[in-house]
């Protein structure tokens, strides 16, 4: 859900492409024929599944960025390449079908809209699984999605090297946590109710929190978006009354920039919330997973609860100016709010201490009962 270096999200344009010119744009750029294509659900970009007549078999996912994210070929590059070398170390991640002229992307023109624009267009492999967002997730998954939260980040930020890699130095980028200040400009899209108040009362005390104590967290280069559709599971046990998930694919790395640990813990906290029936109890099992491979300062873990309400921020501040813009995309772009609202206002009525000594006595739990790997 990216929309450029900047706070504009009103700027972007979203491709128009219908069915046939997308499976066009997979036989011209990339030599496939397609043999069925699906319109998948998307922020600002478009992605339709495709299965190719090669063997019958070959499925992908082809990728075309909005027009101003398009213009940014070094982080989109940047991103791209992350994808391949995560997958090269083991991780579930996408990788990309090369163009005819053998690179990973292709600036194109078309689409149903008026204007030629241009838009970057990748054709990337379909990863199976199921959305977290359509499972009842329980503690075992939860865990595993914070080891997933540190792991990439860490091998993202030991070891990962690109040319163009300062490209996710993306300063006022609005979805990256440390500019949940920037909220200030689009909070009108909520109109005036209780909801704006409790935004109002978490962007002032993340100014006076958060942003003073950044130079404390640890940097790394942060995923940035490990919400609840953009992590596949696939079930690996038969048990119907405890099931056991493993992560099976991570989508989506738009949202990739030097951020901080602290933030990609928080942010999988807020998503993993969503789905849950039991929300306020999500947070100490993805810590827990998180721990295990990185242990949070003293620092990072008094700033969580007001990342875990700035995300929430984030996402239904930016959704509801966004859904503004686009009325017809509205349904997708307010996933989040259906009961993001609500938990934010738990957390707030409930307090950030009590919230946070569950959140903490659950993950403290965890250091003498670890769950197997």
């Amino acid at each position: 859900m990216s929309s450029g270096n900047d706070c504009q999200p009103q700027t972007l344009t979203k491709p128009t492409f219908d069915e046939r010119g997308a499976a066009e744009l997979v036989d011209r750029v990339f030599g496939l024929k397609v043999s069925w294509i699906s319109s998948l659900p998307s922020y600002d970009d478009q992605n339709f599944h495709v299965r190719v007549s090669a063997g019958g078999a070959d499925e992908y996912v082809l990728k075309i960025t909005n027009s101003e994210d398009s213009q940014e070929p070094d982080l989109i590059e940047v991103q791209t390449q992350a994808m391949m070398f995560l997958s090269a170390q083991g991780f579930p991640s996408a990788t990309p079908y090369l163009t005819k002229d053998g690179h990973i992307m292709s600036l194109e023109s078309g689409g149903t809209g008026l204007g030629s624009k241009k838009y970057m267009v990748r054709l990337l492999t379909y990863l199976p699984g199921t959305p977290v967002a359509k499972i009842t997730t329980n503690a075992q998954i939860l865990y595993e999605i914070g080891r997933l939260a540190a792991s990439v980040d860490k091998v993202l930020s030991e070891k990962f090297q690109h040319p163009s890699v300062k490209s996710l130095h993306r300063g006022r980028f609005i979805w990256n946590l440390a500019n949940v200040p920037l909220l200030d400009q689009y909070i009108y899209a909520l109109g005036q109710n209780k909801y704006r108040a409790v935004v109002e009362q978490v962007i002032e005390q993340f100014k006076g929190k958060v942003i003073p104590k950044l130079s404390s967290f640890r940097a790394c280069i942060n995923h940035g978006d490990l919400n609840d559709h953009n992590i596949l599971v696939d079930s690996c046990s038969a048990s119907l009354e405890n099931p056991q998930y493993r992560v099976s694919g991570i989508l989506d790395f738009s949202d990739m920039s030097y951020g901080y640990y602290v933030f990609e813990v928080a942010i999988a906290i807020m998503y993993m919330m969503i789905e849950s029936p039991d929300p306020l109890s999500v947070g100490g099992h993805v810590l827990a997973g998180f721990e295990s491979i990185l242990p949070l300062t003293a620092e990072e873990r008094g700033a969580l609860f007001l990342l875990v309400s700035g995300r929430f921020a984030q996402s239904l501040v930016i959704a509801a100016h966004t859904a503004l813009l686009y009325p017809e995309n509205k349904e997708y772009l307010t996933i989040t709010a259906k009961t993001g609202w609500k938990h934010l206002m738990t957390m707030f009525e409930v307090g950030q201490e009590a919230v946070e000594k569950k959140w903490f006595e659950t993950a403290q739990a965890y250091t003498h009962h670890a769950p197997a790997p």
